[in-house]
């Protein structure tokens, strides 16, 4: 018999909370966590945007000297853990070699580098900090979860850019059914939002200049967008063998059914024409569910608000689901907590699995004039309640990576 997956834990900080239920109230009232860059003074940059995780306070989950030894995307991933662990209410003492990690990175300890760097170059290799060689590798959030913990089940780290965090759901999917685990603690943590990053997005014209209105500027399948803006924060998730949850009698938010990873081999930055890749992904991850497309009630979108995603996705929709395209609702959450880059997959993720569970669709926020080549129903403006018993997270990263869950309403 086939190992079933639950999700029995949620973990966030976002740009609208920095824990679940304060972000996911945000999102279903359609508000904006993109505002002026605030970390850093980008006068000189094109893009002074972003969707920054605001009052986070890494000592609630950290002993002060270990923030000295972690980048600021390990404590995001650190604080979204421990939110999912308390959450799934796992015994993690009685379980701890039966309980793997797999937490990514997009970009990874960027703060740590950008300080680092400037240190080296102002005031010598001296200066340099002995932590740094742990403070940036992506591998780092998992490994110090694990040691933290003393959790000792499969334990890395996948980067695929943009896809990251949906592709270590994915895996980790993967690595209970396959026995490896029993239960798996997975998504993606990232803390970009410093000045090289910002510069270099802007210069390649890939982010927002909406620097006089920030709240409006992320606005996928928008005719007006005109870019991606950056965010920050983590997104986790507990799974859990299905038999060992309800044996334990774990409150279960949903199924995780299906998975399906494919590359473009297209394109470093742009989807493949007709979103043949991302076709492909969906397609793995619903016949893996066995899951039929017109079971399919809502897609939380990867949907950055670049011209190029939006209407790749939207193409890729239809094509493989037809008619139904039309029938169920897509948004992109990313219209409110910007673009969180390796942490996407994740923070998305936990969405499509609160979106069952609470049966209430988010919104597209910024929808403002319609776009002929983005013509399906994008829940605009305003969020709504919906009996939807199938969700699809779509992921899609530069280099062509694209990762598909599928999860199912938990009904027993």
């Amino acid at each position: 018999m086939a190992i079933r997956v639950a999700v029995t834990g949620i973990g966030m900080v976002t740009p609208l909370g920095n824990d679940t239920a304060s972000s996911w109230e945000a999102l279903k009232k359609g508000v904006s966590g993109v505002g002026p860059i605030t970390h850093f003074d980008p006068s000189g940059c094109e893009t002074r945007i972003a969707a920054e995780a605001k009052d986070f306070d890494p000592l609630k989950y950290i002993e002060r000297k270990e923030t000295r030894r972690t980048d600021r995307f390990q404590q995001f991933a650190i604080a979204a853990t421990r939110q999912a662990l308390d959450d799934a209410k796992l015994d993690i003492a009685a379980l701890a070699e039966e309980i793997g990690i797999i937490i990514g990175s997009g970009i990874g300890g960027l703060v740590t580098l950008h300080e680092q760097f400037k240190l080296l170059y102002e005031r010598g290799p001296d200066r340099i900090s002995p932590f740094f060689t742990v403070m940036t590798p992506v591998d780092m959030a998992a490994g110090a979860i694990s040691i933290a913990l003393g959790l000792g089940g499969p334990n890395f780290a996948i980067v695929s850019a943009c896809a990251t965090g949906a592709h270590a759901i994915g895996e980790a999917f993967e690595t209970i059914r396959r026995g490896d685990a029993t239960a798996m603690i997975a998504g993606g943590a990232e803390a970009a939002i410093q000045p090289i990053s910002i510069a270099s997005f802007g210069n390649m014209h890939a982010t927002s200049r909406r620097n006089d209105d920030p709240e409006h500027a992320s606005r996928p399948f928008d005719a007006g967008r005109d870019g991606f803006v950056m965010g920050e924060g983590a997104g986790i998730l507990v799974l859990e063998e299905m038999e060992h949850a309800k044996a334990r009698g774990a409150h279960i938010y949903a199924e995780l059914v299906g998975y399906g990873a494919t590359a473009d081999a297209h394109h470093i930055t742009e989807p493949a024409p007709g979103g043949r890749g991302l076709v492909r992904a969906m397609r793995r991850a619903l016949q893996k569910g066995n899951i039929a497309p017109e079971e399919v009630g809502y897609i939380n979108a990867h949907g950055t608000s670049t011209q190029y995603n939006d209407r790749s996705e939207t193409d890729a929709i239809k094509n493989l689901f037809g008619e139904h395209a039309y029938k169920l609702a897509v948004s992109s959450t990313k219209s409110m907590t910007g673009h969180t880059m390796g942490a996407a997959g994740g923070i998305e993720a936990a969405i499509s699995v609160l979106s069952l569970h609470d049966r209430f669709l988010p919104p597209t926020i910024n929808q403002f004039e319609r776009d002929p080549d983005c013509d399906l129903d994008y829940v605009p403006n305003k969020g709504r309640e919906a009996k939807v018993n199938v969700v699809v997270s779509n992921s899609m990263g530069f280099g062509g990576h694209n990762a598909v869950l599928a999860f199912r309403r938990y009904e027993g």
